[in-house]
């Protein structure tokens, strides 16, 4: 049964995470899908802590927990089409998308709903949270968001036109705009979206497929009129500029039409290096090789099963492309010389690649300052966009910055932590940081290194342990107790990085107690009553994770918290009462702390709380007075038992004496 559990709750943590790592999502289903998504995150803590837990989980829980497993399945995919689907269908069939929606929804509150929360062994913070989620769920059900009216009926009409009639300029720039198309990028992925969803169904395009398809034309064909010059990467810029051959005799020159047969089926895009497979189709090469390693064994077009992965070369129609290029003064696409795409997908320009390519060559250099100058350009350049960090990332830097953080050159090494953490800041790059060894240097340089470095290294590790599994890894490498030093003794940003990891690694049960263990709590307090108040917020944040655990709130109760955190309560903020709150009621498990309270006077700010705080301060203070009434009416009944013995004792002293005994006594 603890092999069926662990796998169980292993696979339920796999989903989320797997939920977690999709994209951003199509506009027509922004909101909801968000929404959903970051519903279902907000389940890895109760995971975790049922993963950690040595109790068994009951048999209608685990029943539950396997029908939960079922629903993420079903999220997921309805998640990842909202984030690769056609957006074009997305819209059209919006009424359709949001019934399945329900119907997950209401899936997962079902699951939800059949987990005995109290009897499984989670935290009161996690039970609270998952409670949160579920009541959110049912709020949900039947909500919908009021569709884009405007977006839905320009599609509709253009969908409903026949395919030789004109559309109207403004509409298609309208759609193009809505529906983010106004670029090649945006337009292929869309053609792609279109074929996979043919594909998935495994059965004929039909006419739905075929009038999408038109209409996803006549916009492309709108936005290349409308910006001949875009950036097409695909396309090798193949329009010219208004300054060369036949195009520019003519001031009112327009761009010609592409024929349809030299477009690939699959971009819409003219093509290139025009390839035939088994079925007879011709397609662009770069194309149909992303089609087959996707996993696909069919013709795009025709749905038919491909004999052979083989591709053919079409000199024949390369040579009709290419004529009819040089008769309307369009420079012939040429040929790339590697038809497979870059992984990666920046728009540096190959003269910055090529600085990226020197300057890795220098951080390998023997001499120090090459080093050193190396590593504080790119660091810089890391800084400066998304593009340059997937450029650095892919050019093979990560490894070679790994490696100099271990340098005896502090400035070298300030500049390489700096470095990744600013790599880091691409969600793709985590994973490779985390893969090339980078922790144990990270935690090396939060120990020894210069304080701008040690900072940085705290922000680093922050940065990576955003990805759940990191925060094990990183608890692990010893990372903890050099932050609670630094948390101790930094700078106020170096306190404020470390505060944030530290939050951060302590949401995963396993690192709580290592926390406390390197000595935070007594830290926290300071921090809580030190002047000027600066990093109140963070030592009440990192202080309400901890008191859920046992470790933590003995450390709590042991650091004389309590008039702290009924000050805090009755003039802090709302966030900063909520969380005092919810550490005093772990303490309030323990009557000398509800009675401290109660003589340092916090009911009335408990009653204030529980009337305007936030909604989880609310709950907290709820359950503080009705504990503290519990601990009050106890207090009353001890109280009257006690005199009520007392009365009794009294009582049976001053009765008189029985006739036998004073015989006994006279005589």
């Amino acid at each position: 049964m603890e092999e069926e559990k662990g796998a169980l709750v292993q696979s339920l943590i796999d989903e989320v995470n797997q939920i977690a790592s999709i994209g951003d999502y199509r506009c027509a289903v922004k909101k909801e899908y968000c929404n959903l998504a970051r519903r279902l995150k907000l389940l890895t803590p109760m995971f975790e802590e049922i993963r950690e837990s040595k109790d068994q989980i009951p048999e209608e829980s685990f029943k539950a927990l396997v029908s939960l497993k079922e629903a993420l399945v079903s999220a997921k995919e309805l998640l990842r089409f909202g984030s690769e689907g056609s957006k074009i269908y997305l819209v059209l069939e919006k009424e359709r998308i949001m019934h399945k929606f329900h119907e997950v929804t209401a899936q997962l509150e079902r699951a939800l709903s059949g987990i005995s929360y109290e009897n499984l062994d989670i935290s009161d913070e996690v039970k609270e949270q998952v409670e949160l989620v579920l009541a959110q769920f049912r709020r949900a059900k039947g909500r919908v968001n009021t569709p884009d009216v405007e977006l839905f009926e320009d599609l509709l009409s253009l969908y409903n036109k026949s395919n030789d009639a004109a559309a109207d300029p403004d509409v298609l720039r309208r759609l193009a705009e809505k529906l983010q198309l106004m670029g090649i990028a945006e337009l292929t992925q869309e053609s792609l979206a279109l074929h996979e969803m043919v594909s998935a169904s495994g059965g004929d395009p039909g006419e739905t497929f075929e009038k999408m398809s038109d209409l996803l034309k006549k916009i492309k064909d709108f936005v290349q009129t409308e910006n001949p010059n875009m950036d097409a990467p695909a396309r090798e810029k193949n329009l010219p500029p208004c300054s060369s051959g036949q195009a520019t005799t003519d001031g009112n020159h327009k761009t010609p039409v592409i024929p349809d047969d030299f477009r690939c089926p699959i971009s819409l895009e003219l093509m290139r290096d025009p390839v035939i497979v088994s079925t007879g189709q011709t397609y662009e090469r770069s194309c149909i090789e992303k089609w087959l390693e996707q996993g696909h064994g069919t013709c795009p077009k025709t749905q038919q099963t491909l004999s052979s992965t083989a591709l053919t070369p079409n000199y024949v129609l390369r040579s009709l492309i290419a004529q009819w290029c040089e008769a309307n003064g369009i420079e012939p696409p040429k040929r790339p010389n590697s038809s497979r795409p870059s992984k990666a997908t920046s728009a540096c320009s190959p003269a910055e690649r090529t600085k990226i390519e020197i300057l890795l060559r220098k951080l390998t250099s023997s001499y120090p300052e090459d080093q050193r100058v190396a590593a504080g350009e790119i660091r810089l350049l890391a800084k400066r966009n998304a593009d340059n960090r997937v450029a650095i990332a892919e050019a093979g830097a990560i490894p070679l910055l790994v490696n100099l953080l271990s340098t005896p050159d502090s400035r070298i090494q300030e500049h390489a932590v700096t470095a990744l953490l600013n790599l880091s800041i691409c969600e793709e790059n985590k994973g490779s940081i985390i893969s090339s060894g980078a922790v144990p240097g990270i935690v090396q340089v939060l120990k020894k290194g210069s304080m701008e470095a040690r900072e940085n290294a705290a922000a680093t590790l922050f940065s990576l342990s955003v990805v759940d599994e990191n925060k094990v890894t990183i608890g692990a490498s010893g990372a903890i107790l050099p932050l609670v030093t630094l948390l101790n003794e930094g700078t106020q940003r170096g306190k404020k990085d470390a505060a944030t990891a530290l939050f951060n690694l302590c949401i995963f049960q396993g690192n709580k107690g290592k926390a406390v263990r390197a000595g935070v709590v007594p830290t926290l307090m300071r921090l809580l009553t030190e002047p000027g108040g600066g990093m109140v917020d963070e030592a009440l944040a990192i202080l309400a994770i901890l008191s859920s655990h046992p470790e933590g709130k003995s450390a709590i109760g042991a650091a004389e918290a309590v008039p702290v955190l009924v000050d805090v309560i009755r003039n802090g903020s709302p966030r900063n009462k909520e969380n005092a709150a919810a550490v005093l009621v772990h303490l309030a498990g323990d009557q000398q702390h509800l009675a401290e309270a109660q003589e340092l006077g916090v009911m009335g700010p408990l009653v204030d709380l529980a009337q305007n705080g936030t909604d989880r301060g609310k709950r907290k203070a709820a359950q503080l007075l009705e504990r503290m009434s519990r601990f009050v009416e106890q207090q009353k009944l001890a109280q009257a038992q006690a005199e009520a013995k007392a009365q009794q004792s009294q009582s049976q002293s001053q009765q008189p004496l029985s006739p036998s005994v004073a015989n006994a006594v006279d005589s």
